[in-house]
């Protein structure tokens, strides 16, 4: 398993795995109007700026892609693994990446956790600050929830 900075030319692996991850587990918890949300939100374009940033991380195991995260300033963003992936640990594996980079500069990190993810956030110790609803297309609505988690500068809890 290796976490790298991802280059530009690893656009299309990023928008992949995000795009597969929203369409593979999103329905089961969203309906279609915020599901098209969400893969708007992260659009091609907005990876882009992300990774021109510096911000995108890809995660291979065996040299093959498997998970993404964002990393902007004491944020976690865009954390995805392959739903044929999961629960191999490797979105553990991109989280406590994060957290150890957050953690050098930041005693606070925060995220926002759709539905599917709040749960894996809650039993890594992060607690819910707000909650949030986003009206989507035909009168649909997009959940969420910001959380956040308190760390000292040397990665701990």
């Amino acid at each position: 398993m290796d976490i790298k900075q991802a280059a530009d030319t690893d656009l299309a692996i990023v928008v992949n795995i995000t795009h597969e991850t929203i369409k593979g587990i999103y329905p089961r918890y969203y309906p279609k109007g915020a599901v098209d949300f969400f893969l708007a939100h992260h659009s091609a374009e907005n990876i882009k700026c992300d990774i021109l940033l510096g911000n995108i991380f890809l995660l291979t195991v065996d040299g093959a892609p498997v998970g993404t995260v964002t990393i902007k300033n004491n944020e976690i963003c865009r954390l995805f693994v392959l739903p044929e992936q999961q629960g191999k640990g490797y979105g553990k594996a991109l989280l406590e990446y994060s957290e150890k980079e957050i953690s050098q500069i930041s005693t606070r990190i925060c995220l926002d956790a759709s539905l599917p993810a709040k749960k894996i956030y809650l039993r890594y110790g992060y607690r819910e600050i707000e909650s949030h609803a986003i009206l989507t297309e035909n009168g649909d609505y997009l959940c969420y929830d910001v959380m956040e988690k308190a760390m000292d500068f040397t990665g701990g809890k």
